[in-house]
């Protein structure tokens, strides 16, 4: 799985340790989803999508990214 995490975590200017405290996991964990290494549970996807379109759109719904957005499944990979 290919996300977009890393790309809007500096987007934001936000480091992997900052985006893990708001959502509940380490820096290590963050850092494992940006390099592919760790498919998170449907909680934390939600959790990061809704942190990012907090951030990034401030409540202008029209505008938010659905998880299919930040996490790309990779047909090719299975």
């Amino acid at each position: 799985m290919r996300t977009m995490i890393k790309y809007l975590r500096q987007e934001l200017k936000m480091s992997q340790k900052e985006l893990g405290n708001k959502v509940g996991v380490t820096r290590q964990t963050i850092n494992a989803l940006e390099n592919g290494r760790y498919n998170p549970s449907l909680f934390l996807a939600y959790d990061i999508t809704q942190v990012f379109n907090k951030m990034l759109f401030k409540g202008d719904k029209e505008q938010y990214f659905v998880m299919e957005d930040i996490f790309i499944f990779d047909e090719d990979y299975y």
